[in-house]
């Protein structure tokens, strides 16, 4: 059994952080929300590794290299565009072979992986077995209808008026089969070869669509919002460790400091990790807060956010539910004279609180 990882989308819901960066690799709790992934492919028993990348291949490679550090053997197929997932999965025809494989979209985060799940494809082996979760807005994701026996029996994508609740999560298990349906798709309304209609096609050519209920935490992480729940999810399972330099300041409940940061007459109120080489000098750390390494926060408050690589923050009295790219630097403004400029009428009334 393979793996292919879609990572080459443009991450246009998370701009301007995607202008500069490959959305797959924007940090939750200080890790690439892709290494969470390709450690579930790991877990799962899935060694051989495809990824699929775009505009930003070169970066995803620097990242994750040849797969070693995760035990994976990885290989990378260039898309030119961004046309669907079943073009992904036309583009790997050659890579995947006569295999069974696992599609994971490389943007997705599923807490406690999909193991279980490989291991009873494995058993049963279906034509395409799916991972559903339960949401409020079906309206936003590919929708999944079953029959009374639990059997996949409809699937939409992006329905106006969907049929069930049952959103498709970021898993799919595949045996070839679905090459054949494929390679005979055409392009939707949007211009993209759906990977849900692929599947609709395994179901009216009569074969076994399989699917399993995510027991755990999904979320795709399509933008700033699900980043931060995402975030905080993960620094709920922190445990505390201090491999820094703290200094007059006082550490509250899950706190992870690396080593070579430095923490100087501030307090931090977990969960929260502070990378290696950051500095927080004279400030505040709320819940709910990751910050990469090399960052330097100074008599600032912040809570609930994202700090990537190389960020300053200085003399910021509060943010919240923010994500600071890299290099970034957060100052206040010089202060400046107030004063009104009026334009007025004959005989107007004005009433200016002073």
């Amino acid at each position: 059994m393979k793996a292919l990882v879609l990572a080459g989308g443009s991450g246009s819901r998370l701009r301007p952080i995607t202008h500069t960066s490959a959305k797959q690799l924007v940090p939750v709790a200080n890790k690439p929300v892709l290494f969470y992934g390709l450690e579930s492919i790991a877990e799962a028993g899935v060694r051989e590794v495809g990824i699929v990348t775009g505009s930003t291949a070169v970066e995803i490679k620097n990242a994750v290299g040849d797969g070693s550090g995760f035990g994976l053997d990885v290989t990378y197929l260039r898309q030119e565009a961004p046309l669907g997932l079943a073009h992904g999965v036309l583009i790997a025809r050659e890579y995947l072979g006569d295999d069974d494989f696992v599609m994971y979209l490389g943007d997705n985060f599923i807490v406690g992986g999909f193991a279980e799940l490989a291991a009873r494809f494995r058993r049963h082996r279906p034509a395409a077995q799916l991972m559903l979760t339960r949401t409020s807005t079906p309206q936003a994701f590919g929708v999944a209808e079953l029959d009374s026996a639990g059997q996949v029996v409809g699937l939409e994508e992006k329905p106006v008026r969907p049929k069930s609740d049952l959103a498709l999560a970021g898993v799919y298990m595949f045996t070839p089969a679905v090459h054949g349906i494929i390679e005979n798709l055409k392009p939707s309304g949007r211009g993209e070869l759906e990977i849900t209609d692929a599947i609709q096609g395994l179901i009216d050519a009569g074969e076994r669509v399989d699917s399993a209920m995510i027991t755990g935490y999904w979320k795709d992480t399509g933008n700033v919002d699900d980043m931060l729940e995402v975030n905080r999810k993960v620094l709920e399972t922190l445990e505390p460790r201090n491999s820094g330099t703290v200094t007059d300041s006082e550490l509250v409940g899950r706190v992870t400091v690396a080593e070579g940061a430095r923490v100087v007459r501030s307090r931090i109120v977990g969960p929260v990790i502070v990378g290696p080489d950051t500095v927080v000098r004279d400030s505040y750390i709320g819940p709910f807060t990751s910050v990469e390494g090399g960052c330097r926060i100074d008599a600032s408050e912040i809570e609930y956010s994202i700090v990537l690589r190389g960020a300053s923050i200085q003399g910021m009295r509060r943010i919240e539910r923010s994500l600071i790219g890299r290099e970034t630097q957060i100052v206040p403004a010089s202060p400046t004279p107030r004063a009104h400029r009026l334009v007025l009428g004959d005989h107007s009334q004005v009433r200016i609180s002073t």
